[in-house]
């Protein structure tokens, strides 16, 4: 009997450290997918943004990755129905039609991450990539303060000492990109109105995020079914944009005016990798993404250099530096005893923003808690009642066992 217990003992060990390297490789995996979607996406806006030639119709990319984000949902929910057409088909109209007031739930979340998509086109098209991966960290700060005004969060000492450092390394990079312009694309870029994109970005960005928190706390439906509500709405929005932004234009040339090779990778970028994104950051803790984003930060600027001619000099460094820094450490945990009602979360570029919602949180080791089991009412108390009067027999019995043990 006790050699059964060891051996199953020394089993749940080995399979528990057997599971602890999986997380440990799945951390660093996750690591390398969060770096290159932060940084590949920006970059390559800016590329094919400054690209000599006709240009595409960003609000046409935006209702693109819309169409491939939705259909892609759409499959993995087929698949998860086993090819089962007909019971795909009523699920869908049961998630998303009959239950109508969950889905207007999030026709808020996805006007703003509309907008938000079309704004990163307008200020990485005006903006240095570095410069912008930079500044558009004040989503961290926008996030934080919708966290404390809706939410009623609480961050701590150290968080608020890396808000305001965060804010005093972006505007010396502002101070640096005043400064310093870029001659030779001043005819085609206007920096007050990528700033101002950038910003409003921003804003949008951390609204959408705890607007997101409060509304759909305790939802059931999975990240699949959301994303599918978010695109329905995404989708006729970005149309409504297209048609008033570039309507004239689009109907002359048409919707796919200026598609390249590259154009498609941006698209394809901007729809899967926040799907990926949202898959892989459930293994990533608080301190991962932290350092993920501040690690982009560094690979847009390298590759600035090399790709644009981006120039560095002392002033964008020490911002980027504080910008950095900060980062990280509004990503640390928060010292023992100090209360909040949940931890921080970093929110990021490209599409992932709207799914990190639903996927289940990683603790401090990047070991993913098993879902919480949600037991009806009734079921629950009959369970609670059951154990009661078990335990009411259980200390009968103990009471004649007493007695029996006392007589001679």
């Amino acid at each position: 009997m006790g050699g059964g217990n060891h051996s199953q003992a020394v089993e749940e060990k080995a399979a528990s450290r057997s599971q602890s390297e999986v997380n440990k490789r799945l951390k660093y995996v996750s690591l390398v997918v969060l770096v290159f979607q932060n940084a590949s996406l920006i970059l390559s806006i800016r590329y094919v943004r400054t690209l000599p030639g006709d240009r595409f119709f960003t609000t046409s990319a935006v209702v693109m990755a819309e169409i491939l984000k939705v259909l892609t949902c759409l499959l993995i929910i087929l698949l998860q129905k086993k090819c089962n057409v007909k019971e795909t088909v009523l699920f869908l109209l049961d998630s998303i039609v009959f239950q109508y007031k969950d889905t207007l739930k999030l026709s808020v979340p996805s006007l703003i991450y509309t907008l938000q998509n079309n704004l990163q086109y307008v200020a990485i098209s005006n903006l240095p990539a570095a410069s912008f991966q930079v500044t558009y960290q004040l989503k961290i700060l926008t996030t934080a303060l919708f966290s404390v005004l809706m939410l009623r969060k609480s961050l701590s000492r150290v968080q608020w000492i890396s808000l305001l450092l965060l804010f005093a390394g972006v505007a010396i990079v502002q101070v640096q990109q005043e400064g310093n312009k870029e001659a030779s694309d001043s005819s085609n870029q206007n920096y007050m109105v990528g700033l101002i994109a950038v910003v409003i970005s921003c804003l949008s960005s951390g609204f959408a995020g705890v607007y997101f928190e409060k509304i759909l706390k305790g939802s059931s439906a999975s990240v699949w079914v959301r994303n599918v509500q978010l695109g329905i709405f995404g989708m006729a929005l970005g149309m409504l944009g297209l048609w008033w932004n570039d309507g004239p234009a689009v109907a002359d040339r048409g919707f796919l005016f200026g598609y390249t090779g590259m154009v498609w990778c941006v698209i394809f970028n901007q729809a899967f990798g926040g799907l990926l994104v949202a898959v892989v950051v459930k293994y990533a803790d608080n301190i991962l993404k932290g350092f993920a984003t501040s690690f982009s930060i560094i690979v847009s600027t390298v590759m600035s250099i090399y790709l644009f001619s981006f120039h560095v000099d002392l002033l964008f460094t020490v911002g980027a530096g504080l910008v950095i820094g900060a980062v990280y450490m509004y990503s640390l945990p928060k010292a023992p005893g100090s209360s909040s009602s949940s931890s921080s979360v970093l929110p990021r570029t490209g599409g992932g923003d709207e799914l990190e919602a639903f996927l289940p949180k990683a603790n401090g080791d990047g070991v993913t808690p098993p879902p919480a089991v949600h037991i009806p009412v009734p079921l629950l108390k009959a369970h609670q009642q059951e154990e009661e009067e078990e335990q009411e027999e259980g200390e009968e019995e103990e009471e004649e066992g007493a007695a029996v043990s006392q007589k001679p």
